[in-house]
């Protein structure tokens, strides 16, 4: 597990310096011209950078895994693509994963991102959603730029990639909020999967199915590193909410049972819902309902959770996501250390504790 934590900070540093090459910390006229054209009239730079540059730093200052674009580039290692070429790429998933937590924290009411205040706590909701709303749509411009260096059926499905998962994600947290907020009754382990499978293996999928296309691979290599992509980022997103119920270094980053205050409805709520007793099952409800931030309930909460072995049986799950899915990729992939790479990588995922 260390040498992936190694791996990752390693590779954290070319990813940085790449989204800092397509997204400076501070924009000018020259860099807004060279995406959208000659200005017309005069653009007010300072409020520009004020309203949305200032605001993506502050996010992405703050650290993180970058553990999508390094999948980017494992992917395409392992198939042998020219990872000079196609390197600026990484920055997509990226920008557009903070994106998601901008908007997300607004969305779910979420006062802490990564041991500091949330977005909109420290520019306002207004900004946080248009930063946020900004940043799925930046990375367009890359492939803008390098239009001229592939041809255009590869650059179409590139699109046609980046368009279909955009739309997955909002369908995916759409399915997310009218849960948290109490609409739906007995959502099923198979929705519960689909929904992470929309929202949080959409940009995973989006990551590797980039790479296979950019690097010249296979229609099947595409389908089905693309779901063992998927796979990871539904296993992640499981492990997010093991750690929030009982990590307690990750909850000093999130924040202390923040997805009880929400009102989700984790792999572990639906587990409890499912085998707990009657007044177990009521007292869960209404503190999810309640999207209370105190203490002493958020920890009853947990303790019913942990008392029905829910805990124990989201990891199973996330588990074998990952190790059915690495069957399927298994074969296709020649042996390589970017191979050892992956399957290790994969693991770190959802054995880490941070």
């Amino acid at each position: 597990m260390d040498d992936i934590i190694k791996f990752l900070e390693e590779k954290r540093h070319v990813i940085d310096a790449k989204i800092r090459e397509h997204f400076p910390n501070v924009l000018d006229s020259d860099y807004i011209d060279n995406i959208l054209g000659k200005t017309r009239y005069e653009y007010d730079i300072d409020s520009i950078n004020k309203s949305i540059t200032e605001p993506v730093w502050d996010l992405l200052n703050r650290g993180g895994k970058r553990w999508r674009p390094v999948l980017f580039l494992l992917v395409a290692e392992a198939l042998g693509g020219d990872t000079e070429k196609i390197q600026d790429f990484v920055v997509i998933p990226e920008i557009i994963h903070n994106g998601t937590l901008m908007i997300d924290d607004v969305e779910d009411l979420s006062e802490m991102r990564r041991g500091k205040p949330s977005t909109h706590k420290i520019y306002g909701t207004d900004v946080a959603i248009n930063t946020g709303n900004f940043m799925y749509y930046i990375p367009f411009s890359i492939l803008i730029k390098n239009k001229d260096r592939f041809d255009s059926e590869t650059l179409v499905r590139a699109y046609e990639i980046y368009i279909m998962d955009m739309i997955s994600l909002s369908l995916g947290q759409g399915l997310d909020i009218w849960w948290h907020k109490g609409k739906v009754d007995g959502v099923t382990e198979k929705q519960y999967l689909q929904m992470c499978s929309c929202k949080t293996g959409t940009l995973a999928r989006m990551s590797v199915k980039l790479a296979v296309a950019l690097s010249g691979g296979t229609e099947e290599q595409e389908e089905k590193i693309g779901m063992f992509a998927e796979s990871i980022g539904v296993a992640f997103q499981i492990q997010d909410d093991i750690l929030s119920a009982s990590g307690e270094e990750f909850q000093k980053k999130k924040g202390y049972g923040d997805d009880i205050t929400e009102g989700k409805r984790t792999l572990m709520v639906i587990h409890t819902l499912k085998k707990a007793d009657e007044k177990d099952r009521k007292r869960l409800i209404e503190i999810l309902g309640t999207h209370t931030r105190d203490n002493a309930m958020i920890k009853e909460a947990l303790d019913i959770l942990k008392k029905y072995d829910s805990i124990r049986y989201a990891k199973g799950v996330a588990r074998n996501l990952v190790s059915d899915a690495w069957k399927e990729i298994e074969p296709i992939l020649e042996e390589s250390e970017a191979k050892k790479k992956l399957k290790a990588f994969a693991d770190f995922l959802i054995e880490r504790n941070i």
